[in-house]
């Protein structure tokens, strides 16, 4: 055979093509250069005090920029051991693995965390040290899980594939939970208003870590109009001190009566509330075109026993308005997710739509 390695040029190559997650549309190619992957590894390392005995357990996918970057790029560039395992699913042999091997740092979505947290015996994870999730926001009781069972606290990422994928983040120095951190260094942001939005705006992100452009033309054109900024669509509020608060996805704000309402934070307020259901009740937030208030609720689950009058008591109990509450109860078989563990709100819409 002759195999010919393409040379590498420039920090402006491109090292990787990453698709998009595709939780709320068609998923896009997105180009990420050496200097993107490099830069938001630098980011990274200059926030969290990793030691060089540190042994890195990596579950995540390596086809998204969280497992790729976090979770192979940046222990091979430090030069820290890192155990691949080929699937996040297996809850109960994650960690047995993970004490095997005894290591000390671990990456996850708050889908998975839940998963290892409630298969793990309280040894299994006595030599983790940092423990981060990303990729979609970590739950309350995901978190009160882990302090309470193992004794560790859960750091929170947020980022984009867009952004290699990192963006900001919760440390041991700067620990505010509830928030995904502060921005890391070299990341400029701004923020546009929003209608119907008090608190917050659209999030623009620019920095050396944001992505070269899109495989789509169209995609790429709009991204570049922009002069560099990355429009992240999501509603975030930042606070004097700097941490950024995720209020939702533009996309996944509903317009009710006049009033945007962040399906985010109903699904939020109504995880983790209805424990008597035991740990398999999933919910998730759809919309529905509605003629007298232009868009409704619908509170996807696979608990047919759940009523709206708890869902109504959930959200009262978060101090969420009357606007926050789902119209109807759609039950279904499962939850779809995706390989990242997101719920996939794109396919859920599809099943909970009225027939045509």
């Amino acid at each position: 055979f002759n195999f010919q390695l393409s040379t590498f040029n420039s920090h402006t190559d491109t090292a990787v093509i990453l698709f998009t997650s595709g939780s709320e549309g068609v998923p896009k190619g997105v180009e990420l250069t050496h200097r993107n992957l490099l830069a938001n590894v630098r980011q990274l390392l200059a926030k969290c005090d990793l030691l060089d005995g540190d042994r890195f357990f990596n579950a995540m996918p390596l086809f998204h920029s969280f497992g790729l970057t976090a979770g192979l790029v940046l222990p091979l560039v430090r030069g820290n051991y890192i155990f691949i395992y080929p699937s996040p699913l297996h809850y109960r042999v994650v960690p047995t693995v993970f004490y095997d091997r005894d290591c000390t740092v671990l990456f996850g979505t708050n889908t998975f965390l839940s998963g290892y947290g409630r298969k793990a015996h309280p040894y299994d994870f006595r030599s983790l040290r940092y423990l981060f999730a990303g990729a979609e926001k970590l739950q309350q009781a995901t978190a009160e899980l882990w302090a309470q069972k193992f004794g560790v606290r859960v750091f929170e990422g947020y980022g984009a594939t867009e952004c290699s994928p990192c963006i900001s983040a919760t440390t041991p120095l700067e620990p505010k939970h509830g928030t995904a951190g502060r921005f890391l260094p070299g990341v400029e942001h701004k923020l546009e208003p929003v209608d119907g939005v008090a608190e917050g705006g659209r999030l623009f992100v620019r920095g050396p870590n944001i992505m070269k452009g899109y495989l789509n033309a169209d995609a790429n054109a709009k991204f570049h109009a922009g002069g560099g900024w990355y429009d992240t669509g999501d509603i975030v509020s930042v606070d004097a001190e700097g941490f950024v608060s995720i209020r939702g996805r533009m996309k996944r704000f509903a317009k009710i009566s006049g009033e945007m309402v962040s399906l985010t934070a109903v699904e939020d307020a109504l995880a983790g509330a209805f424990p008597h259901y035991g740990l398999r009740c999933a919910t998730a937030v759809v919309t529905r075109p509605d003629e007298d208030k232009g868009e409704a609720l619908i509170c996807c689950t696979n608990e047919p026993k759940l009523t709206l009058a708890e869902i109504r008591e959930a959200i009262k109990a978060k101090g969420l308005s009357n606007l926050c509450v789902p119209k109807e109860i759609a039950v279904v078989k499962e939850i779809p997710k995706l390989g990242t563990g997101k719920v996939n709100h794109r396919e859920l819409h599809a099943m909970v739509q009225p027939a045509k």
